[in-house]
């Protein structure tokens, strides 16, 4: 690093990590000083990244940016090594964000305040190391900070069921870690070389088996997060049992990590075997995107219903992963973003019904539309973005990864008609479990036993701030997209480029490992025959 350069990155991590240390020292009674304090972080450390990006970043370059590099303990080969690109910097701006608004939203909180304000800077922080280290085993402990205080976030404040969501959500990350670890250190030891940054990481010549292996690792990590079918059944109990500020920052941003390590370590590494993993990674996508849908009309439960549809668009991600288009790509990240905003906005909004009803069940709630005007309103606008509604950042992203999959040259046509028409099945079903549950909560007559209670105030102006500050990117980059694509084109279509000037070697360098073909074999019969190029071994 550059002793003139100012280390911006590492500000930006250090700073809610040292401000949150400092909390139990604050003298507060009742929380409001720690309240304003945990905002003011939250807030500077926004503007000092906003502030970075906007005179040291540049929307051309493809390398990373702002980088430090720093020798951490170098008896195990650790460094602090930083820097963001086109598909770290939208994210990094992204969860810092959603994490000052779910602060904010937060404002009511009256159990253990000083716990909850550290946990969350502590959270901001691992969030912004996850998207920004470039060491993979950097990578991992900030991986693995951002885990513990999600568990205690939901087994403290969380529902009734808190501890068994809060349980669930740790062993399964808790497990996914444990192989994206595995597939780290085996890349990383393997040749005479020995490193464990990932650029070159991404430049050594691996084995078939070592690579596949690694893809295979990576895929079930990262897929744990997304989450991928079959390895989503945490997410609808973490949803329903965290508040609702957890549950903004774990749809807007946590999900979001998986997308970000499938791109950043399958494509980029190992993209020999992303080309093995493709249909497969679209037949997985379409199988969340329609389950997810399915699944969704059985909830009764909002936030249940709501973690369905997530599971449902972060389908569209794995479709436009496995592409192998600049346009399906781009629609993959900007699918990541455009969700990010509107589930933090449903379940931002769910939150404030629940503290007008104190119910979660959609049959519950009906009628509260005449009362609650405002709110009604804003949670209509967020549920047409979701529903990918022309005019809104969801209807861009989805068509993009259509047209994407559409124009790509490596699927046989009719393997690319069945893609399209399920993956529509899905788009087709989603307004109507959308739509629906708007009926259920905000239309007909209150029951009885909710009549008696005193009429429900609707949204103050600081719940209509953070509803507008999230409502708003969603319909600026429905209707002006490159406000979010020109921050990451350049980046996407160099990823894209990679990983379709491997497809004409693939059979070379596969043929090349004739020692290990009998293996490459098994993983061979799980690629399906709609791959033109390139031309498979023993197909």
């Amino acid at each position: 690093m550059d002793s003139l350069q100012i280390p911006w990155l590492t500000a930006a991590i250090a700073l809610p990590l040292i401000a949150a240390f400092a909390i139990p020292f604050i003298p507060d009674k009742d929380g409001k000083t720690v309240r304003w304090y945990t905002l003011s972080v939250a807030l500077t450390d926004f503007m000092l990244l906003i502030t970075a990006f906007w005179n040291n970043y540049s929307l051309q370059d493809t390398d990373f940016q702002l980088t430090e590099k720093l020798a951490w303990i170098p008896q195990l080969g650790l460094n602090w090594s930083l820097g963001v690109d086109g598909l770290s910097m939208p994210l990094i701006v992204l969860a810092t964000l959603i994490t000052t608004l779910a602060i904010l939203a937060s404002w009511n909180v009256t159990k253990k305040p000083k716990l909850f304000a550290f946990l969350m800077l502590v959270l901001l922080s691992a969030q912004i190391g996850v998207f920004a280290v470039q060491d993979v085993l950097l990578f991992f402990i900030m991986w693995e900070l951002e885990l513990v205080p999600v568990y205690l976030l939901i087994s403290i404040w969380g529902g009734k069921k808190r501890l068994y969501a809060a349980t669930k959500f740790i062993l399964y990350t808790a497990f996914g870690s444990v192989f994206i670890l595995a597939a780290a250190l085996a890349l990383a030891f393997y040749g005479d070389n020995v490193t464990f940054d990932m650029q070159e990481l991404g430049m050594k010549d691996y084995p078939v088996l070592v690579e596949t292996l690694a893809y295979v690792g990576f895929l079930i990590g990262f897929g744990l997060k997304l989450p991928i079918f079959p390895l989503h059944t945490w997410l609808p109990d973490a949803h329903s049992e965290a508040s609702a500020p957890v549950s903004m920052i774990l749809a807007g941003v946590l999900l979001k990590m998986g997308g970000y390590g499938l791109i950043r370590f399958n494509m980029e590494m190992l993209p020999d075997a992303h080309i093995k993993f493709a249909p497969l990674l679209i037949i997985l996508g379409i199988v969340n995107i329609v389950y997810g849908a399915l699944t969704a009309f059985g909830q009764t439960n909002l936030k249940r219903r709501l973690a369905s549809s997530s599971i449902s668009h972060m389908g569209f991600v794995l479709i436009g992963i496995a592409s192998f288009t600049d346009l399906g790509m781009n629609g993959a990240v900007l699918q990541m973003l455009s969700h990010g905003f509107i589930a933090a906005a449903l379940f931002f909004l769910s939150g404030v019904t629940y503290e007008r009803t104190h119910t979660l069940m959609m049959d519950e709630m009906n009628g509260i539309g005449k009362l609650m005007p405002k709110t009604f309103a804003m949670f209509t606008a967020a549920a047409m973005a979701s529903l990918a509604l022309p005019g809104m950042s969801g209807f861009v992203s989805e068509l993009t990864i259509f047209l994407g999959l559409s124009e790509s040259d490596a699927y046989s046509s009719g393997f690319k008609v069945i893609a399209v028409f399920l993956t529509a099945v899905g788009v087709i079903l989603t307004p109507i479990y959308l739509l629906s549950m708007l009926r259920e909560i905000f239309y007909g007559d209150r029951p009885e036993e909710l009549k008696a209670t005193p009429a429900q105030a609707d949204a103050k102006p600081r719940e209509v701030f953070i509803a507008v500050c999230l409502i708003a990117p969603i319909i600026a980059i429905g209707l002006y997209p490159k406000l979010a694509t020109r921050t990451y084109d350049t980046k996407v279509v160099e990823v894209a480029s990679k990983v379709r000037s491997a497809l004409p070697v693939y059979a070379e360098k596969a043929t090349e490992n004739q020692g290990l073909q009998a293996a490459n074999n098994v993983f061979e019969s799980m690629h399906t025959p709609a791959l033109i190029a390139p031309s498979l071994p023993n197909s």
